[in-house]
């Protein structure tokens, strides 16, 4: 089964609260985005954020240049439902961030939450940093949330990679400044627990 495949039977057999990765709110990347201190016009988007309510908190806040991408459309297709006419001033990709298509530093922001510790080869990972690269403006802000080194082995059904803050920021090198990383613990809807890592880089030159 691709990548492709798999995830969109996740999203086509599990409903919003019946993955681990679940949270109502994503109280703690709402955070590191204010952080950053981009204005509510800063282009924004949330990679692997398919049929995660941040692009509903996004709006909510007054932000307007919003984007979300994801490899599964059933994923997308289920957050476009939930917001209604909302969803038309949300700009969607379908794709694999592997190899994705992105405007030329165009986003002030990118952030993903759990996408980069499913990418268990070391090129699929070299490929992202390249469209980060890319993508992101001279100066923007990354946070990339991943399971910490004490975090589970597998999520899905498939094996992910897990980070301290340190080797996750290795993972993007000297063009980042990491600015602030934390540790959170997860509670997933199924009363178990998850310890993720957030990094909030910045990309330091072109």
């Amino acid at each position: 089964m691709s990548r492709k495949e798999h995830w969109e039977n996740v999203y086509q057999t599990k409903g919003l609260n019946e993955v681990s990765w679940f949270r109502e709110h994503l109280d703690t990347s709402m955070r590191l985005i204010s952080n950053t201190g981009v204005g509510k016009d800063a282009s924004i988007i949330d990679v692997g954020g398919g049929n995660s309510t941040l692009v509903d908190d996004l709006l909510d806040s007054g932000f307007v240049d919003v984007s979300v991408l994801d490899i599964s459309a059933n994923a997308i297709d289920g957050s476009k439902e939930r917001l209604g006419a909302k969803a038309n001033g949300v700009d969607w990709f379908v794709a694999d961030v592997t190899s994705a298509e992105l405007p030329v530093e165009k986003f002030d922001v990118w952030h993903d939450r759990a996408v980069f510790h499913f990418l268990t080869a070391e090129d699929d990972r070299r490929k992202y940093v390249e469209l980060v690269m890319r993508s992101l403006k001279p100066d923007g802000h990354i946070i990339v949330a991943s399971f910490s080194l004490e975090g589970p082995q597998k999520c899905s059904g498939l094996d992910v990679m897990r980070y301290s803050p340190e080797t996750m920021h290795n993972e993007f090198g000297r063009p980042f400044q990491l600015v602030e990383s934390l540790a959170e613990i997860h509670n997933t809807p199924f009363s178990t627990t998850q310890e993720f890592i957030y990094c909030y880089c910045r990309k330091s030159y072109s």
